[in-house]
């Protein structure tokens, strides 16, 4: 009987051990679907349409933010100055629609666009070229941002009858049943996603995440690389603060205050290792999809906010001490799996 307790077990034990080996993303992806279904038997609304549309847009900005954001958390680096970027960016992309009604749209978004550019191209000179902590540079200009937007705005707001109709219209505009933001997600998806897969570019900043001393080394421009990587970031909040003055109709100076957390939040949930050199597009995506679910749903479940605030601090604690354990496990690699028998062979033959 001794025996065959071992090979009983061995089954369960097997199984559970093949469970918490799998990638985060599948088991993160089912933890979402279940609690839509677990939300949607409290408040069958949330299972219609008409929800998982505004789902996906509320999660929009969410997940374009993430996108760069994972990238630049990948260098060992933050962007605490996302949010503050995309207020500066939206109040001026107002302001203009506000003085110069004549102005295309695109022309509009394109200034938005430049001036979150310059915003990040700054806090990345800063960081590459003169090699200051990132958190110190983006704790300052996040509030030279903040600040910035109410010296151009006075502290006044600008409302919807300040923007022309189509201005306010185009990020709920829809395109074959899914609004233009959730399209220009989409897209942002697949292009970070190529990017961060099969470019140079992408495979340097995890060279720079794992050991910037050896991707030095081997001759990877780490100032070059930070610099346009805090430039995408800053650029992705230009073209963000554009569409959420637009989609809310209205810009002020507390335009996504605070949001700058919320952004690290779906990274680190989604896998990003703030030790640097480990994170996926896949993962910044779901997790951005669990923070936006979870702020759709506990409303209509009627739970107080303060809840809601209080649940989304316990599961960013939970995935910090999940990454960590994670990278406890994880030894250090120098040569690929497939290199590591031919290595062992060339060292014996040489002694």
């Amino acid at each position: 009987m001794s025996l065959a307790t071992p090979t009983l077990r061995s089954p369960v034990l097997a199984l559970l051990a093949n469970v918490l080996s799998r990638p985060r993303e599948p088991l993160l992806a089912a933890l979402i679907v279940m609690l839509i279904l677990l939300v949607g038997v409290r408040a069958p609304a949330f299972l219609t349409l008409r929800s998982m549309d505004n789902l996906l847009t509320d999660s929009a900005l969410l997940i374009m933010l993430a996108l760069t954001q994972m990238l630049v958390i990948v260098t060992r680096g933050i962007d605490l100055s996302v949010a503050s970027n995309l207020a500066l960016s939206g109040m001026m992309a107002a302001l203009l629609a506000m003085h110069f009604p004549q102005l295309p749209l695109s022309v509009i978004v394109a200034a938005a666009l430049g001036i979150g550019l310059v915003l990040g191209l700054l806090n990345g000179w800063l960081i590459g070229y003169l090699s200051l902590p990132p958190i110190v540079v983006t704790l300052g200009s996040m509030s030279v941002y903040r600040g910035l937007v109410f010296v151009l705005s006075g502290g006044a707001w600008v409302s919807s009858r300040n923007m022309s109709a189509e201005f306010v219209a185009f990020p709920l505009t829809r395109l074959a049943g899914l609004t233009h933001v959730v399209w220009l997600a989409a897209l942002a998806v697949v292009a970070f996603w190529c990017l961060a897969r099969y470019t140079r570019f992408g495979r340097d900043l995890y060279a720079i995440g794992n050991d910037p001393v050896a991707a030095g080394y081997v001759g990877i421009a780490t100032p070059r690389r930070l610099l346009w990587t805090y430039a995408l970031s800053g650029a992705m909040a230009g073209l963000c603060g554009y569409l959420w003055v637009a989609r809310y109709a209205v810009a002020y100076t507390e335009i996504a205050y605070g949001f700058e957390l919320t952004v690290i939040a779906a990274c680190v949930i989604g896998g990003v290792s703030i030790a640097g050199g480990v994170g996926n597009i896949s993962g910044a995506v779901l997790g951005a999809l669990f923070l936006a679910v979870i702020n759709n749903a506990l409303p209509m479940v009627q739970i107080s906010p303060f809840w809601q605030s209080a649940l989304t601090g316990i599961v960013i604690l939970s995935a910090v001490i999940i990454n960590a354990r994670g990278e406890k496990k994880r030894a250090k690699q120098i040569l690929p799996l497939h290199f590591q028998p031919r290595a062992a062979a060339v060292a014996g033959s040489t002694s």
